[in-house]
């Protein structure tokens, strides 16, 4: 690999992560300080949203940590954290919108929203093991068994692709739900988009470093010597 190169993969490596993850929790902390007009509570804005497209029987509950919230299709429940739950706030109204925006997605069996939970035995599985195969590889210069790594790896490197459409329509979603509805104002819009899109960074954080990632292992794999599995 050549310096360039090097630089490169070291910045995506290191430094957009952390980058990703000081933007997302300046600006929710920022926008969670910010009252709502509405005066809705997420937990009040997650119902408001569900109801309104014929969810009523997707639940939203409250859980203990910091962004901890999420969408499990599995149990049908929208699941928002303390802050987001119990305060109206442009951050949490933001928060509890695309977290609805992923049970709509599930109700109208969105294409990436269905590769992705596909995907997801695998990714979990292969996640795990590839690096035991890749790093027994590595140090036995046994080609095939890296090859193998590197094709597991790559099961978890498109997982997190499919997940930026995922992402990206859950927002969409989310800002035409909270302004069809009545929920924010047109001056809170450019803030809620705020929080949506420094969320979505840690999700282009992550692929581009599992992209990143998966590109070293290969030119690597390329320059191995000769196998000794002979």
């Amino acid at each position: 690999m050549s310096i360039g190169l090097m630089i490169i993969y070291f910045v995506v490596l290191l430094l957009l992560p952390i980058y990703a993850q000081r933007k997302v929790m300046s600006t929710y902390k920022k926008y969670s300080e910010v009252a709502s007009t509405s005066n809705m509570s997420g937990a009040q804005v997650a119902r408001r949203i569900l109801d309104m497209n014929g969810l009523e029987d997707v639940r939203v509950e409250r859980v203990e940590g910091v962004l901890s919230d999420h969408y499990d299709p599995s149990d049908r429940v929208v699941r928002l954290s303390a802050s987001n739950y119990d305060y109206a706030s442009v951050a949490g109204t933001a928060v509890a919108a695309h977290e609805c925006g992923h049970a709509i997605q599930h109700k109208e069996a969105y294409t990436f929203l269905t590769l992705r939970s596909k995907l997801v035995p695998a990714a979990n599985i292969s996640s795990n093991a590839s690096w035991i195969f890749i790093m027994i590889g590595m140090i036995a210069t046994i080609k095939p068994l890296m090859l193998v790594g590197i094709v597991l790896l790559a099961i978890g490197v498109l997982f997190q692709v499919v997940t930026l459409p995922v992402e990206f329509d859950a927002s969409k979603r989310a800002m035409n739900q909270v302004v069809t509805l009545g929920i924010i104002r047109n001056e809170e819009e450019p803030a809620a988009k705020k929080v949506l899109t420094a969320a979505a960074l840690t999700y282009v954080a992550a692929a581009a470093t599992a992209v990143m990632e998966l590109l070293r292992l290969i030119l690597m794999y390329t320059g191995l010597g000769g196998n000794n599995n002979d």
